[in-house]
């Protein structure tokens, strides 16, 4: 079996080098929070909303370069294009590392870098794209979830090398947390060159490009499957940028001042990526075993009604603030907080767990669809991989966006209320929907859409 012969080593040695790759993209992706507990208003003069904008540029960017970075990987080969993704995202760090050192400077620009930084959300699309092209079907899986698992880490990593800076140097040297960063991305660009793969079969010409886009757009489970991603990838990154701002407010709710609770909301905010990310591993694996279809209905019930508790939770404060209040104020403000971080936690988690089965949803579903078209079983794995890694692009994208839809709910429920209980029901509703989706069109019948070949 050529698996066994060699093949699968080659599959291995390029998964290997697309996570490093991945893995870094998202550290780049998500370096401006982290740049900004080094940017006092008082030094730089930019306002926490300032600050958003940042955040939210980059995330913007990094959706709506995912299915470019997809369809780049089938063009121009897996090797050449980690070579290329790694190697540019050392423009925005040496630009970061620059405007930090001169204070001062108007807002354009920090947008401008930021706007950069978004290429790293780029590369998760690249990755996922090419190790679908190097696995077998009953492999995809766990060869998904290990590539978007440990590449989630790059968020929590981040963070926490920040965190490692600021505890024992101080906000005065972001060029601590830039600096390893870029040395790590130029051995990334060395070794995608010298261990990865360019498969010539796998290369798509681009007279061939617009029929597969127009066979994937016209495709409905690609965008079924849009919404489903948006659900769980939007809620990890999503949470992962807010996670702090909410563990902030609400202890600062319970009585903590303003300095201890941004200091003790840093100290929390990577668990919650971290656990989603090793959770994403999982949920290919598991995926696998049980079904990626199965695995997303739980996932997506299990978040809807965790979301719900958070809305108890919410309103119950909101009733008796009262509670807050007097001799017992420090026991109500803890249960409420332990409350608050063990749903956020378990929202994590769970989001982990269905990126990894929605991403097993996707071969498998358009190898099912693949069954009915008249081709040959040659000319079908090949319209079954390539219309696959062109999906894997365009999901990925929709995932990025519900992050930018996520921090806006929040942004605007606590403008308009105090509090994130408006957000959490909007939440709950899509949580619910997409259960009732996955049932009605994907566990209670089988895969029968068939899209236009290529």
């Amino acid at each position: 079996m050529a698996w066994e012969a060699g093949n699968k080593t080659i599959a291995r040695r390029n998964l290997l080098w697309s996570v490093v790759t991945v893995h870094l993209g998202y550290s780049v992706w998500t370096l401006w929070p982290v740049m900004e507990l080094f940017m006092p208003q008082d030094v730089y003069g930019f306002t926490t909303g300032d600050k958003f904008l940042l955040g939210t540029t980059a995330t913007l960017v990094g959706a709506a370069m995912r299915m470019p970075y997809s369809m780049a990987t089938a063009l121009f080969g897996g090797r050449n294009w980690a070579m290329f993704s790694a190697s540019v995202l050392l423009i925005p760090l040496i630009g970061t590392m620059a405007l930090l050192a001169h204070p001062g400077l108007p807002l354009w620009p920090y947008l401008v870098c930021a706007a950069l930084t978004g290429l790293g959300g780029g590369n998760f699309a690249a990755s996922m794209s090419n190790a679908n092209a190097f696995y077998p079907h009953r492999l995809k899986g766990s060869a998904l979830g290990i590539a978007g698992g440990i590449g989630n880490l790059g968020v929590p990593t981040i963070q926490l090398i920040g965190l490692l800076v600021i505890a024992t140097v101080g906000d005065g040297k972001p060029y601590l947390v830039c600096g390893p960063y870029a040395v790590l991305l130029a051995i990334a660009a060395v070794g995608a060159a010298l261990f990865m793969n360019n498969v010539e079969q796998h290369r798509v010409k681009p007279d061939r490009l617009r029929p597969i886009i127009s066979a994937v757009l016209s495709t409905r489970d690609t965008w079924l499957l849009s919404l489903l991603y948006l659900g769980t990838f939007g809620s990890f990154i999503g949470f992962s940028f807010a996670f702090g701002q909410v563990l902030q407010t609400n202890l600062m709710a319970s009585g903590q001042t303003a300095a201890h609770g941004a200091l003790h909301a840093a100290e929390l905010a990577f668990v919650g990526p971290l656990l989603a990310a090793l959770a994403r591993v999982y949920g290919g694996r598991l995926a696998d075993r049980i079904g990626g279809t199965r695995l997303t209905l739980a996932v997506f019930v299990a978040m809807a009604f965790t979301a719900g508790l958070l809305i108890i939770a919410g309103t119950v404060e909101d009733r008796h603030p009262h509670r807050l209040l007097g001799p017992h104020a420090g026991l109500a403000g803890g249960a409420t907080m332990a409350g608050y971080c063990a749903c956020f936690l378990a929202l994590f988690v769970l989001s982990g767990l269905g990126n990894g089965s929605v991403y097993k949803m996707i071969p498998t579903i358009f190898e099912s669809c693949s069954r009915s078209l008249d081709l040959n079983d040659a000319e079908r794995r090949d319209w079954s991989r390539v219309i696959s890694g062109v999906v894997i692009g365009l999901v990925a994208a929709f995932g990025a966006l519900g992050g930018v839809a996520i921090n806006l709910a929040l942004r605007q429920s606590y403008l308009s209320t105090g509090n994130a209980t408006s957000a959490f029901w909007i939440f709950m509703v899509f949580y619910a929907a997409a259960a009732v989706l996955t049932w009605k069109v994907y566990v209670r019948r089988p895969f029968v859409r068939v899209a236009a070949p290529a």
